[in-house]
């Protein structure tokens, strides 16, 4: 019989150790080593088992290797499609992360109904739905094609088996943390099977062409359940980003490796299920206050797509000692640092003032070039001054409080001028190598100081 031994697993990284310990030596994470029964089984000495499957390997040389350009399977969701490089790569498997009840099974449920009604073989596997509820599902999706086959399973040995008998083109597994392989004695969920199981799916994938994709749960944290080594497994990690109460959500692309990992997907959830918004740059931009200060339009770049954003500031006295800084949609220390250049370059006494900033329409930005557009609305709010209507701005701050340059200017301006601004507050190095537009005028600036006059 095979012996049976104890290892601790780290739920973080992955890491084995043979006892447990606080923090993981890999990761340096507290508390998250589990415990994990595995069997160790005797095999074939390596250099007999070696020997033999060099007999049955072989290499190919790189310029005989064909590739077909129209390989992609498009899911009819444009928004999804941009996510993915242009469409599911036959063989390819897809990480599908993000909170309960954001819509992962619904944007899913949404792509096999538009593949299965253009002839596609899809399977549907579901360890947490029975097929009624799937099917109340699919009834408020719409009408779907015979080519959609559904199955309520956890065991990865018979769903290997209908997969090898039934050939789909799409595998849709819902979800990865509830499947279980027989080989592995831990419990369902646990690191071992979470690996185990994505390595299963893995062979099937590269091994019959089929494409997969597996939805995770995620931690408190945000990231996907299970050790970051699912991450690497897999071609492409998306996350489903967004409050669960609002109608916005983000799609965002971690990992791909069949395209860009910068692009994002904007949705609003609809009775219907998803709907893909065209304009999110307007979709964000609705509500936005009339002569209010501390409000200022700034452009932000995701991949090849300009995603124009209202900055809010609100800048007032503390009755503590202590001020208060709040950041929600941007990182709290870019703004922290750029409130120091303010009170340093500008003269402005922000350090017995509170501070709140938020990226209205509950998207995040990192960008760099947003650092003007909350320079600009920090200063506005604290002189309780309104930026004039239809200014945009964009553009890197250093600690010198100089302007810097970003990439893609012109994307940004085109689509300012398309949803009717008229004035730009950008560099001045970006302004130089910008062609005139008509309809809209711009202003290069250097520094903060510069920006400020013009606009505040």
């Amino acid at each position: 019989m095979a012996k049976e031994k104890v290892i601790f697993y780290c739920q973080s990284c992955g890491a084995e150790s043979s006892k447990w310990m606080g923090q993981c030596p890999a990761c340096k994470e507290w508390n998250t080593f589990v415990e994990e029964v595995v069997s160790a089984k005797k095999g074939v000495r390596s250099g007999v088992k070696n020997a033999n499957q060099a007999k049955q390997a072989k290499v190919t040389k790189l310029r005989d290797i064909e590739t077909a350009d129209n390989a992609r399977i498009s899911t009819q969701i444009a928004e999804l499609d941009r996510v993915l490089g242009g469409g599911i790569v036959p063989g390819s498997m897809t990480l599908v992360g993000g909170d309960p009840g954001i819509g992962k099974s619904t944007l899913l449920l949404q792509v096999c109904r538009n593949l299965a009604n253009s002839g596609k073989k899809i399977l549907y596997v579901s360890g947490e739905e029975s097929l009624q509820q799937i099917k109340i599902r699919a009834e408020r999706i719409g009408e779907f094609e015979d080519t959609l086959l559904l199955l309520c399973e956890t065991n990865l040995d018979l769903i290997g088996e209908i997969v090898k008998r039934e050939l789909p083109q799409i595998v849709v597994i819902d979800s990865i943390q509830t499947m279980y392989n027989e080989s592995v004695s831990s419990a369902p969920g646990s690191v071992s099977q979470v690996r185990e199981s994505t390595a299963s799916l893995l062979q099937m994938a590269k091994g019959y062409g089929i494409a997969f994709f597996i939805i995770g749960h995620v931690t408190k944290e945000g990231v996907v359940a299970g050790p970051r080594v699912l991450e690497h497994m897999v071609d492409t990690v998306l996350y489903f980003e967004g409050d669960r109460h609002a109608a916005y959500r983000i799609l965002r692309g971690v990992k791909n490796r069949f395209g860009s990992t910068n692009e994002i997907g904007v949705f609003e959830m609809r009775s219907f299920g998803l709907e893909e918004v065209k304009n999110p740059s307007e979709f964000m931009l609705g509500g936005k206050p009339e002569g209010a200060s501390g409000s200022v339009v700034a452009c932000s770049m995701e991949g090849s797509r300009p995603i124009l954003l209202e900055v809010q500031a609100l800048v007032c006295r503390t009755n503590f000692g202590m001020p208060r800084r709040t950041a929600a949609g941007t990182d709290f220390n870019r703004v922290n640092l750029l409130m120091a250049v303010i009170e340093k370059r500008l003269g402005l006494s922000m350090g017995n003032c509170d501070a709140y900033v938020n990226i209205a329409g509950g998207i995040r930005m990192n960008e760099p070039a947003i650092d003007l557009g909350i320079v600009l609305a920090l200063t506005s709010s604290y002189k309780n001054r309104p930026i004039e209507e239809k200014t945009i701005c964009f553009g890197e701050v250093g600690l010198s409080g100089e302007v810097r340059a970003v990439n893609m200017a012109e994307q940004r301006v085109l689509e300012a001028k398309k949803l009717g601004f008229t004035t730009c507050i950008l560099p001045e190095v970006s302004k130089s190598a910008l062609p005139e537009i008509d309809g809209i005028r711009f202003i290069g600036v250097k520094s903060v100081k510069d920006a400020v006059h013009f606009a505040v």
